[in-house]
């Protein structure tokens, strides 16, 4: 069968940005820049991106478009016992997208909301009381939220319209989803920095401290940083980039895509600490005390400088407009990761099926969140993942390509179809530095792990986030194992 090809190069490289550029992008990486040394803070985020998240992210639609297929037969291709790291990085992208369209359906109940910003002067209860429902403790399961059960529905609705005929319809959509957010950070940026108190905000996001850098925390910080935003090590580039020609130039598209998603990064602070520092005036505080970080920024502290500027409606509309645009593109290439898988092992099947069969499977694996503790489960799984097994699976890579495939012969398939040459600095990156890097990351994470329970959970709930992470393994393993001894007996056969 014929591989389904983007139509053009523009569709390919507007569908990676967009699976990197998600709401991480409006709300993690600001507060991260003004946490670890304002301005300073892009020097060790920077160096991290050429060092680290450009190899990676080449290696990643090397594999995809040299192979031709998504991550579990990509590795399988290299050698049949690989398939198992393909299997992992594919179970965690379910785990990710079964919560991730839980917060989708958030965004939109925010964004029916804006219209008549209906979450006033008491953002901390409408969203923890109204929208989550919460429940005192994650002991306490509480009941469902059938407010958010169809708002669930509607996200994963959305995806399904976006993905179901595979790259074609997915071609189509982000021609729209992708522009929308930046032209909409654009115009949210206009408004913040001419809001009266804006320059302060400003100039607490940006305002170097450079003895940050002799911190090794920041340094850690800006490593991951760069490694989770780039939608690495989830199968979502190698599948992607199997539906490039062979021909297709590598190394372009990951600098174009890697530098799109720093610049959306931080061109979102100027908006998010503009706004704040206005915020801040209208109180008679001080910036720092209305700073927040995650689903605090977006869902509270946001919302309640909204609700304070002029036009509260109009911006308010654009604002959570900008957040579905981030999460939906983020949010279906973690599902055409996962349909890539399937069909590449089953191909007479239709891509409208598979499609639905996902979708239908993540929307009742949501359904957890949309519990009274469903903002702690949230919590959990997002922490254990991203933390371990992310950081794990993308350490393999480096191990599969750097020193079982080869690096230099990866480089070399590459450079061939590439305008521009990669020298062997980049073998270094992925054999040793990259690998190096995640290491370190790992390792202080596990430290932190083991020398008290992650937020005072307690220890069933920290035994659950473990099994995100072991389960997968183990199945991984287990399919590994079936596919190496069916080749074994189909080499024995033939022979």
């Amino acid at each position: 069968m014929l591989r389904d090809r983007w139509p053009t190069r523009a569709a390919f490289v507007f569908a990676a940005i967009g699976s990197a550029a998600g709401l991480g992008n409006l709300w993690r990486f600001p507060y991260l820049t003004y946490k670890y040394g304002g301005g300073a803070f892009l020097l060790p985020y920077l160096i991290a991106l050429f060092v680290t998240g450009i190899p990676l992210l080449i290696l990643e639609f090397a594999l995809g478009q040299k192979f031709q297929k998504g991550a579990v037969d990509a590795f399988a291709a290299i050698k049949p016992a690989l398939s198992g790291v393909g299997w992992w990085a594919t179970i965690s992208s379910f785990l990710i997208i079964s919560y991730y369209g839980a917060v989708m359906g958030w965004v939109l109940i925010y964004l029916v909301a804006s219209f008549g910003v209906k979450w006033g002067a008491h953002t901390k209860d409408y969203f923890f009381d109204e929208v989550l429902q919460i429940s005192p403790s994650i002991s306490n399961i509480g009941g469902i939220s059938w407010s958010l059960i169809i708002a669930l529905f509607i996200a994963w609705l959305l995806i399904y319209l976006c993905i179901f005929k595979g790259v074609k319809s997915v071609s189509k959509v982000v021609m729209v989803t992708v522009p929308l957010p930046i032209i909409l950070i654009i115009i949210l940026v206009i408004r913040a920095v001419t809001l009266p108190g804006s320059a302060a905000g400003i100039v607490f996001y940006l305002k170097p401290s450079f003895k940050a850098l002799l911190d090794t925390e920041v340094w850690i910080a800006a490593f991951s940083q760069i490694f989770f935003t780039l939608s690495l090590s989830m199968g979502i580039m190698i599948a992607y980039a199997s539906y490039q020609k062979r021909r297709a130039d590598v190394t372009k598209n990951a600098i174009i895509t890697a530098v799109a998603n720093s610049g959306i990064s931080i061109l979102a602070g100027f908006a998010v600490f503009g706004t704040l520092g206005y915020m801040a005036q209208r109180q008679g505080v001080a910036v720092p005390e209305v700073v927040r970080s995650g689903l605090s920024l977006a869902f509270v502290a946001f919302p309640k400088a909204l609700s304070l500027m002029p036009l509260p409606t109009v911006f308010s509309i654009i604002f959570f407009l900008t957040l579905v645009s981030l999460a939906i593109d983020s949010a279906f290439s973690l599902v055409e990761a996962i349909s890539t898988v399937i069909s590449d092992r089953i191909e007479k099947a239709k891509r409208e099926i598979i499609a639905a069969i996902v979708c239908l499977l993540g929307f009742v694996a949501g359904i957890v969140y949309t519990t009274g503790a469903g903002l702690y489960f949230l919590d959990i799984v997002d922490h254990f993942i991203t933390n371990f097994s992310l950081v794990a699976v993308g350490i393999l890579e480096c191990i599969i390509i750097g020193w079982i495939f080869g690096a230099k012969r990866l480089r070399e398939f590459f450079n061939t179809v590439s305008d521009f040459k990669i020298g062997v600095w980049w073998d270094i990156s992925i054999k040793f530095i990259t690998p190096i890097v995640l290491i370190v990351i790992l390792v202080v994470q596990l430290i932190k792990e083991l020398s008290a329970p992650y937020e005072g959970y307690p220890n069933w709930a920290i035994c659950l986030g473990w099994s995100v992470v072991a389960v997968p393994l183990i199945i991984s393993f287990l399919i590994r194992q079936k596919k190496v001894k069916a080749v074994v007996l189909q080499r024995s056969s033939n022979s």
